[in-house]
């Protein structure tokens, strides 16, 4: 065998410089072992995690003591997905159960108003408030804080009535102020942020993209979708989702608005949750979360009108004198009026800050 090895290596190196010649492609090799997918973003935050747990640590909630966990349909009180529901704990709940939800207003919920609008009182019941155009009108007023509106709209040729939107809202609490705005447009863009805001009178940047947040002390805001919707948090007092939303044109067909070209009526869907409100608090929407209030409009009908322009109306955006007002920023900045308060610890976002 010894004799053949030259010939071997001979024909070895030969056949070498032949597939080198023509090019032809290498033995194959072993194929290379595939690598895990990445999990997306939605399951990295929430499904293939813990669920998130709340403790409901007022004395006074009927789920005191109590650890409620999120179910694992929404896992999470702040999805990676936007589009993913949301874990949401109410510790005055009866069933002492976490509950899934958009993290978006529901213009059918407790504490809702929307479009031209349409309220959903404390007590539950449907109302609608007309207001007037371009004036300003208190929605809450409680001894620790105030929330006012800013109404955009119009009157079409023989209405006796404006139509009107929220375009603006004003929060006041202490010595502080939050403005959200929508901001006009001339026609609708679901692509750009028709938000803008401003703390104390200075405008501030809230960035643009899913859970993108801002802070100065126990305030809290933060986007809920990339752009046009956010959720606002002041521990003890409240908080709101807002969206920016415009009039279309099927909503112009259908209530015969009278919508002119070149505007759409950009305005803000909200709804709020309230926590520690006194027995005394008014505002259009606040006196439907009084103990013993007994609701005025006419029920059975299509649209249930509730009045009080007058004694809701406030001069400006940022001002706390209307007739029924209870708010003083001076109180409210010390001890501020804590007695007969209604309690209720709830929570949209500040379990998962």
């Amino acid at each position: 065998m010894a004799h053949l090895l030259p010939v071997l290596l001979l024909l070895a190196s030969l056949r070498l410089a032949q597939a080198q010649y023509f090019n032809f492609p290498p033995p194959p090799s072993s194929p290379p072992i595939p690598t895990p997918a990445a999990e997306p973003p939605s399951r990295v935050a929430g499904r293939n995690h813990p669920s998130d747990s709340f403790i409901c640590n007022d004395p006074r909630s009927s789920c005191f003591g109590r650890n409620l966990t999120c179910p694992p349909q929404c896992p999470a009180f702040r999805p990676a997905n936007p589009n993913e529901k949301a874990c949401f704990v109410d510790c005055s709940n009866p069933t002492c159960e976490a509950v899934c939800g958009s993290r978006r207003p529901n213009c059918n919920g407790v504490g809702a108003a929307c479009r031209d609008p349409r309220f959903v009182g404390g007590d539950g019941i449907v109302f609608y408030f007309r207001g007037r155009a371009n004036q300003h009108f208190a929605l809450v007023s409680d001894a620790g804080f105030q929330i006012n509106a800013r109404f955009i709209g119009l009157r079409p040729a023989g209405r006796r009535h404006d139509y009107t939107w929220v375009q603006s809202l004003g929060i006041l609490f202490g010595r502080h102020s939050l403005t959200v705005v929508a901001t006009p447009a001339a026609s609708w863009d679901a692509s750009a942020d028709h938000l803008s805001f401003a703390f104390d009178g200075e405008r501030f940047d809230l960035a643009l993209g899913h859970l993108s947040a801002w802070s100065a002390g126990d305030l809290f805001v933060e986007r809920t979708t990339t752009v046009n919707s956010v959720a606002v948090a002041l521990p003890g007092a409240f908080e709101m989702r807002a969206t920016a939303a415009p009039v279309t044109e099927e909503d112009d067909r259908v209530h015969h608005y009278g919508v002119p070209a070149g505007d759409c009526f950009v305005h803000l869907d909200v709804q709020f949750k309230f926590a520690g409100l006194t027995e005394r608090v008014e505002g259009v929407l606040g006196q439907t979360y009084q103990p013993n209030y007994r609701n005025p409009v006419k029920l059975g009908v299509a649209m249930p009108i509730m009045s009080g322009e007058e004694r809701y109306f406030v001069p400006s955006l940022l001002a706390t004198n209307c007739n029924s007002c209870i708010f003083s920023p001076e109180a409210a900045a010390g001890d501020g009026d804590t007695s007969s308060t209604i309690h209720r610890q709830s929570s949209w976002i500040a379990q998962a800050r």
